[in-house]
This record gives C-alpha cells, sequence and structure tokens, in this order.
C-alpha cells in the first residue's frame, strides 16, 4: 500500500480503536484516572484522525469556479477543530484531577501498568505510521494527538511504579495534571498556527519590510508598494505588488517580472501577482512605497 497521508491516518485509527477499547476496560477495572484519562485523549484522537482523514480526501479536490485556489484550508479547518479538542480534554483532565487530589481513590497498579506498555506500544506504532515531518497542518495536528497519548502512556506507566512502590497515589492526577499541561501546549500550537493562515497574516518567516528592500536593491526596479503577504495554506505562502519601472515597452518589464518572480521563489514564495507602473506611487499612505536611492538622486 502506498504511504499516502489517507493510508497513513486510516491505520492510525485502526490502532487507536484498539488501544481506546483496551484502556476502558483497564481504566475502569484498576480505577486509574490517569489511565481513563489517557483513554479519554484516545477517544478525541480517532475523532480528530477521522476528521483529518475526510479533510485529506476533500483537499485532493482541483480547484473550481467556486474554489479557484483549491481546497488546502479544508485541512486547516480540520487542523483547527483538532487543536480546540485538546485544549477541551485537557480541560476535562485538569478538572478530574482536582477533584481525586482530594479523594485519592485505590488503584490496582498492575492492571494500571501493563494496560499503559501497550497503549504505549501502540501510540509509538502510530507515531511511526504517521511519521515526523509534517509540512501538511491537518496532519501534524493528528500527529500532536498521537504524541500526546504517548507521553501520557509513559506518564501513567511511572504513575503505576510510584504507587506500587511508595503507595503515594496523588501521583495518578499529578501525572495526569502534567500530560493535560502538555496536551494544552500542543493545541494551541495548532490553533495559532490555523488562525494565523486564516487572519491571512504574513508568514512568521517573510517580512515585507525586508523583501521590499530586496526588490527595490534589484536592477530596473525603481521602487515597490501595495506589498501584501499572506498564506493560501500552512506552508504555501503568496505575494502581490505594484512594481514601479522605466516606461518600457511591455516585453521588457516582463524580464523584469520574470526576475522578480525568481527572486521570491528563492524565498520560497511562488504564489505571486505583480502589477508593473511607470508613474510613481501617488500616496503618501501606500504600503512600502518606495523609491530606489539612485533614482531620487536622478530627480534632483
Amino acid at each position: 500500500m502506498k504511504h499516502t497521508d489517507e493510508a497513513r491516518l486510516t491505520w492510525a485509527i485502526i490502532v487507536t480503536l484498539i488501544i481506546f477499547a483496551g484502556e476502558i476496560a483497564g481504566g475502569i477495572w484498576s480505577n486509574s484516572l490517569a489511565l481513563l484519562s489517557d483513554a479519554g485523549h484516545v477517544l478525541t484522537d480517532t475523532f480528530a484522525l477521522g476528521l483529518s482523514l475526510i479533510a485529506a480526501y476533500i483537499v485532493r479536490r482541483p480547484s473550481n469556479y467556486r474554489a479557484t485556489y483549491g481546497y488546502p484550508r479544508i485541512g486547516l479547518l480540520a487542523a483547527l477543530a483538532n487543536g480546540c479538542s485538546l485544549v477541551l480534554i485537557a480541560i476535562f483532565i485538569f478538572i478530574e484531577a482536582y477533584q481525586r487530589v482530594h479523594i485519592p481513590p485505590g488503584i490496582d497498579t498492575g492492571i494500571m501498568f501493563f494496560v499503559a506498555v501497550a497503549g504505549l506500544i501502540g501510540n509509538l506504532v502510530m507515531v511511526w505510521i504517521l511519521g515526523k515531518s509534517h509540512t501538511n497542518l491537518n496532519i501534524r495536528s493528528a500527529w500532536l494527538h498521537v504524541i500526546g497519548d504517548t507521553l501520557s502512556s509513559g506518564g501513567v506507566i511511572i504513575a503505576s511504579i510510584v504507587i506500587r512502590y511508595t503507595g503515594w497515589y496523588l501521583i495518578d492526577p499529578i501525572a495526569s495534571a502534567i500530560v493535560g499541561v502538555v496536551i494544552v501546549i500542543g493545541g494551541w500550537r495548532v490553533i495559532k498556527q490555523a488562525l494565523w493562515v486564516f487572519l491571512e497574516l504574513s508568514p512568521p518567516d517573510l517580512h515585507a519590510g525586508e523583501i521590499s528592500k530586496i526588490l527595490c536593491n534589484m536592477k530596473d526596479v525603481l521602487g515597490v508598494h501595495d506589498v501584501h503577504i499572506w498564506s493560501i495554506s500552512h506552508g504555501i505562502p503568496a505575494f502581490s505588488a505594484h512594481v514601479l519601472v522605466h516606461d518600457l515597452k511591455i516585453s521588457e518589464t516582463d524580464n523584469i517580472r520574470k526576475e522578480i518572480e525568481d527572486k521570491l521563489a528563492e524565498l520560497g514564495i511562488k504564489h505571486t501577482v505583480l502589477q508593473m507602473e511607470c508613474a510613481e506611487c501617488q500616496t503618501s499612505d501606500g504600503l512600502y512605497c518606495q523609491i530606489s536611492h539612485s533614482e531620487e538622486h536622478h530627480h534632483h
């Protein structure tokens, strides 16, 4: 089977359902909150992976008259939903952990330990299936769910050992709370990255002012203004600008445009819209309206 995103997500869902069934049974049997909270997180993983799988299929649909850019932001929408679900399940874990701090229950550490080990192995298998290099935020959000489960299983194993040899039952809710913090951090990062694209903010590694200066230093470019940088989807930056040049033939300005596109491609920007102009920017508030020093000197 080809290792497509869809195939990886399908296998991850199958493994997740097996882990969920085992941890629910083990958590109820052993009366471990850490194990039950891990099972709850695994349940959200099932929905998150399913959502990512549906999004992965939709994203592959070609562009049309309704969606001229295609459907890459469907994956972002799934990632945003996954990030929010991570935060919600962490809140649930915090509430349950707080309650158990005041009333520590009896826990069967033997069952707790072996079920957690089985869950850890299953999570490691899912981490391997999904891989670790993700340019797709949708797949990355699903991967973060699995990483959260892996850490949770590790925490449950440590808690079971501590309870077994010290009788300190508070380690159970404490381990759950620590896992909750890790889950919140991962979920917030996904939410932030998705919202960054939806709000059409400039990608963090691309600065409109710096790029404008680079273009102004190019041969035959007198200045640039009305500069905009945004992302069509995660990892797909787009750029538009008005470029001031001498009064040239269309064929000559076309060569300048190609040089600018090549320069932007070196910066990782492959989707560009450039408007060539031979009249100076007439407004003082034009975004990054810049005229090269050589041209200013020539006017003087």
